[in-house]
C-alpha cells in the first residue's frame, strides 16, 4: 500500500517507496566506552548506502548499545542509521522503553530481530529474556506507531515517528517454517525485509519462490569478508550460513600474500570476481536492494554497486 509523504519518515523509507534500487550497510560497535570507530566508518560510507544498520551485541556478545551508538554515529557524521533492537536481552517493557527513547533520539529506523541466545556468546551465565518475539517485537512498535498506544492499550503522549524492519533468514534449515514466520513478520506490520547473508543462488531463488509475491520490499544480505578469518567463521559459525568452498579456498589463498597491499588488491578481486555473477543474478529477483555487511570493507562496497548499475 502506498504511503503519503506525510507517513514517511526515513530516507530509508522514502527511498523503498520511490522503487529505488536501494543499498543499505552495516556498522558494528564494540565493547569499549566509545564509538569511534563506527563514526570514522560511517564517514566512509556516506556517498555508497542510504542507511546503515548498528548492530545489536551481535552473536549474543556484550557491546555498546546500538542505541546509543546510532544517535552518536547520526549526530556525528549525518548517516541514517538503522538501530537494531533484539529480544534475548529485554522484557516487553525494556523494548517499548527503547523504542520510544529511539523516538526522542531522532532515530528513524528499527530492525526488530530475536537475537542469538545469551549462552552463545561472551557472557553465558546472562538470563536469556525472550518476553517478545521479534514478530511480536514487529507489532509492538507498529502499535505504538500507528495507534499511540502500547501492547496493553496504554496510551502514550506523541508516540514516535518510525519505521520497523524485520529479519529474513533464506539459508534456514526448515525453508517453510521461515518463510511461515515472515509471513507472520507481514501481518504483524512489518514495513521492509533484511535477509541474512546469501552466497548461493539457488538459495535465494527457493527462497523467493516459497514466498511468493509480497507488498514489502526484501533487501538480500551479502557479506564480502576482507579476510579470510571473517568467511570461514560465517561459514562455521552463523546458523542458516553456507560460504562456498571455491569462495573460501580463493580467501584462504590470500593468506600466503606477504605484502599487504597486494594481499588487498587480491582480496578484493576475489570478492569482485565472485559477487559479479551472484549481483547480476540478483537483478532477475524481486529484490528491492541490497544490505551490504562489509563491516570495516567499505573499499569494496563502490566495485559491488558498479554491477548493479
Amino acid at each position: 500500500m502506498k504511503r503519503r509523504s506525510d507517513e514517511i519518515y526515513s530516507d530509508l523509507m522514502r527511498e523503498l517507496e520511490e522503487g529505488r534500487y536501494v543499498f543499505t550497510g552495516e556498522l558494528e560497535p564494540e565493547k569499549a566506552g566509545d564509538v569511534n570507530e563506527p563514526i570514522e566508518m560511517a564517514r566512509e560510507l556516506l556517498d555508497l548506502v542510504v542507511a546503515c544498520n548498528v548492530t545489536d551485541n551481535p552473536q549474543s556478545f556484550a557491546y555498546v548499545s546500538s542505541l546509543a551508538a546510532s544517535y552518536q554515529i547520526q549526530k556525528e557524521t549525518g548517516m541514517e542509521c538503522v538501530y537494531q533492537l533484539r529480544c534475548a536481552d529485554r522484557n516487553r517493557m525494556a523494548l517499548l522503553s527503547d523504542v520510544l527513547g529511539a523516538g526522542v533520539l531522532g532515530i528513524k529506523n528499527i530492525l526488530a530481530l530475536a537475537g542469538d541466545h545469551v549462552s552463545l556468546g561472551d557472557t553465558p551465565d546472562a538470563k536469556p529474556v525472550f518476553d517478545l518475539d521479534s514478530t511480536t517485537l514487529i507489532k509492538l512498535i507498529r502499535t505504538v506507531v500507528s495507534e499511540g498506544k502500547d501492547l496493553a492499550g496504554n496510551e502514550i503522549h506523541n508516540p514516535p515517528k518510525l519505521h520497523v524492519g524485520g529479519a529474513a533468514a533464506p539459508g534456514a534449515a526448515h525453508l517453510k517454517a521461515e518463510v511461515a514466520k515472515v509471513k507472520r513478520k507481514i501481518k504483524a506490520g512489518v514495513e521492509y525485509l533484511q535477509t541474512q547473508v546469501v552466497y548461493f543462488t539457488d538459495v535465494l531463488d527457493r527462497f523467493f519462490k516459497e514466498l511468493g509475491p509480497v507488498d514489502v520490499p526484501i533487501l538480500v544480505g551479502i557479506f564480502p569478508a576482507r579476510t579470510f578469518g571473517q568467511a570461514d567463521f560465517f561459514d562455521k559459525f552463523v546458523a542458516g550460513v553456507d560460504v562456498p568452498p571455491d569462495y573460501l579456498e580463493n580467501m584462504r589463498a590470500t593468506k600466503q600474500i606477504k605484502d599487504k597491499e597486494k594481499r588487498k588488491e587480491e582480496v578484493d578481486r576475489v570478492n569482485v570476481e565472485f559477487f559479479t555473477g551472484f549481483l547480476e543474478h540478483l537483478k532477475g529477483t524481486p529484490a528491492a536492494g541490497c544490505h551490504m555487511m562489509a563491516v570495516g570493507y567499505p573499499r569494496v562496497i563502490p566495485a559491488l554497486k558498479k554491477i548493479m548499475e
